[in-house]
């Protein structure tokens, strides 16, 4: 992706490069076609001129490769990565992070004074808050200016569907690790990688439990997630006495804060199972046979997670669970049952390929025909307009950004429940949600909202205006995709800032 552009007053990046749309159509070049800008809106996080201009350029085939495929070379501009490298705990291991922050925790509670320890405990809460959204700031610029933008949608999916709540213990201190060494890197992989990643991040142990649970002490509560909603589904066929024994081959599965190992007899040593903070200790595994959807696993340690998670990413019933989950992602509500039997089809013999059963979803007609049909969750309609309204123009501060999503209930990380925000349009579309929709609408369409102020002391607002309202816009193939009462409405703004709050707010900008 191109680094960043000189900060001029007027000239977005959205006026520029549909400039170069317009003339590329003086030299011939016809305009986007209304499927190719759709197809771009469902698959990334929405449409800007840059990425319009570089789907034409290489078709719409060649462009959904890149994105199933991505390639290690692509990268942020230097005008995002810089902030991200500059954020609190950037640069300091996450083990060693929940280790510093464990400890300045500790000693907070053992100070005598009253006030001292008030004083004291504040301050290790803002240091994990800044933890927290500091982790939202990386996810929200990857999500705005990676050039891999399937893979980004796909990392917030799988973020969803592995859900953990940030405040919840020390979670604040692991949730970009979490995102961004976990499932970033599987988002695009096989599933059963992807599901032994999360097993193993101490985010997702501390959120259910999993680091209490222990032979003779078994909690249940990672296990009933992991077959409820992280493979097979609800009512999919699975006992509660396979809950159990699944619980049981958990028993011993957590995280250590300690840096010596525990102190194990001779037999339990080799079966020790350390890295970063998890941890498979063997004194607190129940060693004893385990019988899990009718499959004998012999007790032998953390061998019997791995034939556990086998079992589970295998089952037809986790293949069409996930299927469906990911089509209603993309298409909305009540994707087509057959179109979801072929991608389960597809799941099961690429062994859990979730490129594969991606681009079997993508190509197929009936995706084609929901196109620009699905509603936009806050997520993706708080993303999609900073997109369209400053292209590769870089943000310097997120922070309204996360504002508005607390205010539309779907904050990152805030899901307090194991079963991740809901997805159909009912839950996002209601009056409250839209009328912050409008508010958003107009303070992006009516300046920058504030999110070319650096979060710094005495930081001065660098003004930006979205110029949406370019003659060379017609050009560029968005005015195919409005109605007749939308284009009506546009044709009567009275300044540039109303037509932007106007576009924003339209029921085809609501829409991907």
């Amino acid at each position: 992706m191109r680094p960043s552009r000189p900060k001029t007053m007027m000239a977005t990046a959205a006026a520029v490069a549909l400039a170069a749309s317009a003339a590329s159509a003086a030299d011939g070049q016809a305009a986007i076609s209304a499927h190719d800008l759709a197809l771009l809106n469902r698959l990334s996080w929405g449409q800007s001129a840059s990425s319009a201009a570089e789907l034409q350029a290489i078709g719409a085939r060649d462009w959904l490769d890149r994105q199933l495929r991505p390639r290690a070379a692509d990268r942020l501009p230097d005008a995002a990565q810089a902030q991200i490298d500059a954020l609190p705990g950037a640069q300091t291991p996450m083990a060693e992070l929940v280790v510093q922050m464990d400890a300045q925790n500790k000693a907070a509670g053992k100070l005598t004074d009253p006030d001292q320890r008030k004083a004291a405990q504040q301050a290790y809460q803002q240091a994990m808050t800044n933890l927290g959204r500091a982790a939202a700031t990386r996810e929200l610029l990857r999500d705005i200016y990676s050039p891999d933008q399937l893979q980004e949608q796909m990392t917030w999916f799988w973020l969803n569907h592995f859900n953990v709540h940030m405040y919840k213990r020390d979670i604040r201190a692991m949730v970009g690790d979490y995102e961004d060494q976990a499932i970033r890197p599987r988002a695009l992989g096989k599933f059963r990688d992807l599901l032994e990643a999360t097993l193993k991040h101490p985010a997702m142990l501390r959120y259910l439990d999993n680091d209490q649970n222990a032979g003779g002490h078994i909690n249940e509560n990672y296990a009933r997630e992991i077959m409820e909603l992280h493979t097979m589904g609800v009512g999919s066929g699975y006992s509660q006495k396979d809950v159990q024994e699944l619980a049981r081959i958990l028993t011993g599965v957590g995280v250590d804060l300690n840096p010596d190992p525990p102190k194990l007899k001779a037999a339990y040593q080799p079966l020790l199972v350390r890295s970063g903070l998890f941890e498979f200790n063997p004194n607190r595994h129940d060693f004893g046979d385990k019988v899990l959807l009718g499959h004998t696993i012999k007790g032998s340690g953390f061998g019997e997670v791995e034939q556990a998670l086998d079992i589970l990413a295998r089952e037809p019933a986790a293949a069409h669970h996930i299927s469906a989950q990911m089509a209603a992602y993309f298409m909305g509500d009540d994707p087509p049952p057959a179109l979801v039997d072929r991608m389960a089809k597809t799941f099961l013999k690429t062994d859990g390929d979730i490129a594969a059963t991606l681009r079997t979803l993508v190509t197929s007609r009936e995706f084609d025909a929901s196109l620009g049909k699905a509603f936009k969750d806050p997520m993706h309609y708080t993303v999609s307009a900073v997109r369209l309204a400053y292209d590769d123009r870089v943000i310097l501060n997120t922070t309204p950004m996360q504002n508005w999503l607390n205010r539309m209930s779907e904050g990152l990380y805030n899901h307090e429940t194991p079963d991740g925000y809901a997805q159909p349009a009912a839950a996002w579309s209601g009056p409250g949600q839209m009328a912050v929709r409008f508010e958003i609408a107009r303070q992006i369409g009516s300046g920058s909202a504030g999110l070319f102020k650096p979060d710094q002391p005495a930081a001065k607002d660098a003004p930006a205006f979205p110029q949406l309202q370019n003659a060379l816009y017609y050009k560029a193939g968005l005015d195919q995709t409005l109605a007749p009462a939308t284009k009506s409405a546009l044709g009567q703004a009275g300044s540039p800032q109303d037509w932007n709050t106007l576009f924003l707010s339209s029921p085809e900008f609501m829409r991907r």
